[in-house]
């Protein structure tokens, strides 16, 4: 077994990353999870997780958001040679395009037709709002209420909308379904399974 730290934007990160690491490596055990508080925590202490990566690996997440590109978002955020045993990967642009890119069983769980999500949810410009916009179609007044920001608030999303999220990752999502309709996800998977740690 292979004990492996984990560093990522926020809770819904937390569990994407762990399903993908459970379904892609039977070998791994995520030790620790760091996440505390969005990209600008993981900007900040990148370089020590490169530095702790010599005595234990770590698989880091970030969103790409508005950056050009994920190369040039590792590149800006390190400026520093990467240890072979910190595995950065980005979701493009969020998170939640990997979630939506196992189209078939989101659309069941949320009640909507799945000609709703586009085949290519990495091409989204705004995943999150999306996602939001797309639960207020949805037939289950439950997840609309959990997803959809209540009128009148100044929030981006609704009050479980993490919860209901990872609920449905943790249940029904799949990261090799979702890989076929999302590039980035299909490159993280291929990073995890062809990773041996090095001493």
């Amino acid at each position: 077994m292979l004990f492996v730290d984990i560093a990522v934007e926020d809770s819904l990160s937390d569990a994407v990353l762990r399903a993908t690491i459970r379904q892609t490596r039977d070998d791994f055990v995520v030790r620790h999870s760091y996440a505390k508080g969005g990209f600008g925590y993981l900007r900040r202490t990148i370089r020590g997780f490169n530095n702790a990566a010599k005595a234990a690996p770590y698989v880091m997440l970030a969103d790409l958001d508005q950056m050009e590109c994920p190369p040039r978002l590792i590149a800006e955020w390190l400026q520093c040679p990467k240890h072979p045993n910190l595995l950065f990967r980005v979701a493009v642009r969020e998170v939640e395009s990997w979630v939506l890119a196992h189209r078939e069983a989101f659309a069941e769980w949320l009640g909507v037709a799945v000609s709703k999500i586009p085949p290519n949810p990495d091409a989204l410009s705004d995943p999150k709002q999306f996602l939001v916009n797309l639960a207020r179609r949805s037939r289950l007044r439950a997840l609309r209420a959990a997803i959809v920001p209540r009128p009148g608030s100044t929030a981006i999303v609704g009050p479980d909308y993490n919860g209901v999220l990872i609920e449905f990752v943790e249940q029904s999502w799949s990261a090799h379904a979702a890989a076929a309709n999302s590039a980035s996800l299909q490159r993280a998977i291929a990073a995890l399974a062809q990773f041996h740690r090095q001493d």
